[in-house]
């Protein structure tokens, strides 16, 4: 997935850290690291490194740094999601799980086809349960349901709840007239105005 720089949510998940290995030494940057008092960050330091940094010195021919997995993704975690996804609280595993899971599979891992395979499975696993919660609780504190979900899924809580509260104003005959769409009519403004030219 390409980053959208006007989007909240993909500039807040551009801020992520992610456990690194410095590959080559960085001279004169040792301030950037805190537990060092040395003036350069040595090969081999291990330290995290925001996901917009770490793509930004990550390439594969010139090793600079390598990115290591966040524990969320590793074959422990995986085993989890694979059991049971709906177990899990995604909110206080990273808000942005999927997301950043995506973003991982942009650095090169033996694992990169497990982490996509978890990923798509605990996507499918949430779906139902996150869509029926939305469809079936109508005026209901859902606030416990909602704060164990990523922000992916938050979203489509949220687009369900509002396809909701719109058919039940509809069954209600509280909707309101039916409109032509703007580009209906500009498009008649624009045939109106081909025809007198």
């Amino acid at each position: 997935m390409e980053e959208n720089f006007l989007s909240l949510d993909d500039i807040l998940l551009s801020h992520e850290r992610l456990p690194i290995r410095t590959e080559i030494t960085f001279p004169r940057l040792g301030f950037l690291e805190k537990s060092s008092d040395t003036q350069d960050i040595a090969e081999g330091t291990k330290m995290e490194l925001p996901l917009w940094l770490s793509k930004a010195l990550y390439e594969r021919k010139r090793r600079v740094l390598s990115v290591e997995l966040p524990k969320v993704y590793r074959e422990g975690w995986r085993t989890v999601f694979n059991a049971d996804p709906n177990v899990v609280d995604l909110h206080k595993m990273g808000p942005y799980y999927y997301s950043l899971g995506s973003q991982m599979l942009h650095f090169d891992s033996p694992e990169n086809p497990d982490i996509a395979q978890t990923l798509l499975q605990t996507f499918i696993g949430r779906f139902r349960r996150t869509m029926d919660s939305s469809q079936n609780a109508y005026n209901e504190d859902t606030s416990a349901l909602v704060e164990r979900l990523d922000c992916l899924e938050k979203g489509l809580f949220r687009s369900g709840q509002s396809g909701l509260n719109g058919f039940q104003s509809w069954e209600k005959g509280q909707a309101t007239q039916l409109t032509a769409s703007s580009l209906v009519l500009n498009y008649r403004k624009r045939k109106i105005t081909d025809i007198q030219s």
